[in-house]
């Protein structure tokens, strides 16, 4: 990690992630407000109908990613906590949906530590951001290792976010967009783990193993 790119000081951090926490809560909130509306100006039943599910499908969308947040960038217990890993695997599973990318999660059903916790769902979402036509995510984590397979048409490592984790992004170059990519390097260095990007052949595989 690069001495430019360790520099972001902990309130830019903190805000940067709260930036990054609303982008992904406000897409559903604001579905289940167009939702309403269109409740309360229509009096056809199949259209009241059709706003009925788009405010329950975003509520269920809101409720999962917030629960996913609080793992992923929030507190989610005590200092030192540990957490189930087959919770987490659920959390995961509601956040990914069914629509465009599947999750294929491979985890002991036991308690980690948070700070595991935190990076694993940290490298889903790079892996996310790896297949934006959708596709597959392979979830594994054993003693040894996290490993998240990412596979779909199109996919490919964001320029920026391989920058960002190489730790050869510039200071001005950490933003809402990609600070999660920061905040995964720094989950992995305070895990003791080495974290790294690479493709394999058409997948892009995200790994943190032991130092």
């Amino acid at each position: 990690m690069s001495d430019v790119t360790a520099a972001l000081s902990d309130l830019d951090l903190a805000a940067l992630l709260c930036s990054r926490v609303c982008h992904d809560v406000i897409s559903p909130v604001g579905a289940i407000i167009n939702g309403l509306e269109l409740l309360d100006v229509e009096d056809d039943e199949s259209m009241r109908a059709m706003a009925m599910n788009l405010v329950r499908k975003s509520a269920r969308q809101a409720s999962a990613n917030l629960q996913f947040c609080r793992i992923a960038f929030g507190a989610a217990g005590s200092a030192g906590a540990m957490i189930d890993m087959g919770e987490a695997g659920d959390i995961a599973g509601a956040f990914v949906g069914n629509e465009k990318i599947k999750l294929d999660w491979h985890a002991p059903r036991e308690n980690r530590p948070k700070l595991e916790v935190k990076l694993l769902l940290n490298m889903m979402l790079l892996g996310i951001a790896s297949i934006p036509r959708g596709g597959t995510l392979t979830v594994r984590a054993d003693a040894q290792a996290f490993l998240v397979c990412a596979s779909g048409r199109g996919a490919r490592i964001n320029d920026k976010i391989a920058e960002v984790l190489a730790g050869t992004a510039g200071l001005g170059d950490i933003d809402a967009r990609l600070v999660q990519s920061y905040y995964t390097m720094r989950l992995a260095a305070a895990a003791g783990l080495t974290l790294a990007i690479v493709m394999d052949g058409s997948e892009v595989v995200v790994s943190a193993r032991a130092s």
